[in-house]
């Protein structure tokens, strides 16, 4: 029988718990062991209706919400036609983040596990990647008002799957995955699993390593100052910037190409995805939406100047103290910023 680490247990024995449920092995198994765990939680759904089964596994969701006395939380996405995964994602963690706000949850739950972490790796080995990309997604890691937290990571699909076939509970198996369309998917069928069913222990082992490692490189630099999505990072190391704004923007939803983390290694001033400026001043790393065209007045850019914020940064700032102005008030640095001579 499977069991989740203790530790873990744990933490989330004291959390407010939302579990992001799709009703397939994975999610259906994490249902189950957080439940054999003695772990309190809600569940959240997605409907994407672009399966036959969709209605099916939210009347699935509902079952089990009513079974075991959860609170279900359930939205139906607007239809996507380009970039499926991407805007899928995109929308789904905007309405767990919206309950967790709404409800004051602590920690969304998520069911990836060791096949996910290794399509992830070929995938980055393709296009080039350093320790911390190839170590991929980290069992906690934290945002702004809460933690997302991947108990299962080091957990083959297969073990799931014999899990709920003991436990004779039912799941579905999402028809979408064998799409080949989605490079995923293929993937995952010329690669992965056959990888991880293969030598299943040591893929697991060797990311434990890999997620030791990365997190000894983080540790090298520290997020000094965060307004919203601006940064300003402090670099122990001013060779480790392409990997800090790597693992920013990762938290932010953007996954840099080679060439872009390349750029921000070898620049000091860069825009990537025409949606994220990049800048470095000496060992001080900046980041934030990259705003074109927005007219800002002299005495906010000679404040900027005195602050030694750069340039391709400021625009952002400037948009930011007039949709939060409390925070001027909250915050030395930008309250000179804001305000006039």
């Amino acid at each position: 029988m499977l069991a989740l680490d203790e530790t873990l247990v744990e933490m989330l024995q004291g959390s407010r718990n939302l579990l992001a449920f799709s009703g397939g092995i994975d999610s259906t198994a994490l249902f189950f062991l957080l439940y054999d765990h003695g772990i309190t939680f809600d569940i959240a759904h997605v409907n994407y209706k672009t399966r036959r089964q969709s209605d099916e596994e939210q009347a699935y969701a509902e079952a089990l919400a009513k079974r075991f006395g959860k609170r279900l939380f359930v939205k139906e996405a607007p239809c996507i036609e380009r970039n499926f995964e991407a805007e899928a994602r995109r929308f789904r963690y905007a309405f767990f983040e919206e309950i967790v706000y709404s409800e004051g949850y602590d920690t969304i739950l998520t069911a990836h596990q060791l096949n996910d972490k290794m399509e992830w790796l070929l995938m980055r080995l393709t296009r080039g990647a350093g320790v911390a990309e190839l170590a991929g997604m980290q069992t906690v890691s934290y945002r702004d008002d809460y933690r997302l937290v991947r108990p299962l990571l080091h957990f083959s699909k297969e073990d799931l799957r014999r899990y709920l076939d003991e436990k004779k509970e039912r799941y579905f198996i999402d028809e979408s995955n064998d799409d080949m369309r989605f490079e995923r998917n293929r993937f995952r069928r010329d690669f992965s699993d056959a990888l991880v069913a293969e030598y299943v222990k040591g893929i697991a082992d060797s990311f434990r390593y890999l997620e030791k490692e990365a997190a000894l490189l983080s540790s090298l630099y520290r997020v000094d100052k965060k307004i919203d999505k601006y940064y300003k990072i402090d670099l122990y190391d001013v060779s480790l910037a392409a990997r800090a704004a790597d693992a920013i923007l990762k938290s932010e939803g953007y996954l840099l190409s080679a060439a872009e983390r390349e750029s921000i290694a070898t620049q000091e001033s860069c825009v990537v995805g025409r949606k994220w400026a990049v800048e470095r001043v000496d060992n001080l790393l900046y980041i934030a939406p990259y705003l074109h065209g927005v007219t800002m007045p002299k005495f906010f850019k000679e404040g900027c100047r005195k602050e030694h914020i750069p340039p391709k940064v400021r625009p952002y700032l400037y948009m930011m103290a007039f949709d939060y102005p409390l925070s001027a008030k909250e915050n030395p640095m930008w309250e000179r910023l804001c305000s006039k001579p």
